[in-house]
C-alpha cells in the first residue's frame, strides 16, 4: 500500500511573494507592439517596465498598446510611469494607448485623478 500525502499548502510568506510578482510579455504584430502586464506593478518592477516601454518607443511601431487588463495592483511608481509614457507619446504622434485595467486598479487611478488623463482603448 502506498501512502498519499496532500500537497503542502504555501505559507503566507510564499503567497505574498507570488502576489508581488509581475509578468510582462512584449511582442510585435505588424505595426502594433503590445506590452501585456500581469500581476502587481510597483517600485520593485516598474523600472523594468519603463525600460521595455522606452525600447519599444525607439522602434518604428506605429501603435504601442500597454495591456493593463491583467494588473491586480499599481502603486504611485506605476502611475508615474504611465503618465510619463503618455507625455512622451503626446510628443511622438500619440502612438501609446492603454487597454483598461480591472476595476480595482482602475479605482486607484480614478482616486488619484489620473484615470481621465490616460489614452484608453477598449
Amino acid at each position: 500500500m502506498t501512502a498519499t500525502f496532500p500537497e503542502p499548502q504555501p505559507t503566507r510568506a510564499e503567497q505574498i511573494v507570488k502576489l508581488g510578482q509581475l509578468s510582462m510579455r512584449s511582442h510585435r504584430d505588424g505595426e502594433l507592439h503590445t506590452i501585456s502586464l500581469n500581476g502587481e506593478m510597483d517600485l520593485a518592477n516598474a523600472g523594468d517596465v519603463e525600460q521595455e516601454l522606452i525600447r519599444v518607443e525607439g522602434t518604428d511601431a506605429r501603435r504601442i498598446l500597454v495591456d493593463l487588463s491583467g494588473l491586480t495592483f499599481i502603486d504611485s511608481t506605476g502611475i508615474k510611469l504611465l503618465l510619463l509614457a503618455d507625455a512622451r507619446s503626446r510628443g511622438d504622434s500619440r502612438r501609446l494607448v492603454l487597454r483598461r485595467p480591472p476595476d480595482g486598479v482602475r479605482r486607484v487611478l480614478r482616486i488619484t485623478g489620473v484615470d481621465d488623463l490616460l489614452p484608453y482603448v477598449d
